[in-house]
């Protein structure tokens, strides 16, 4: 797994989110960035890293 690619296509989305034309294209690009989130945390929280924590979504979300 490329580490740097999932971060990037996570910015990635969060900017397209952020200047999205309507909300539905918005929600979907945060889902999916959220989605490659949990795929970071959980490689982190496997190999050990201390990174791990900040990719792991709030209480309640």
């Amino acid at each position: 797994m490329d580490l740097n690619q999932l971060y990037f296509r996570h910015q990635l989305l969060l900017m397209r989110a952020s200047c999205a034309s309507d909300d539905e294209a918005s929600l979907n690009h945060e889902a999916t960035a959220a989605g490659i989130a949990r795929c970071i945390g959980m490689f982190q929280a496997n190999a050990g890293a201390a990174a791990a924590l900040s990719w792991q979504p709030e209480d309640g979300q």
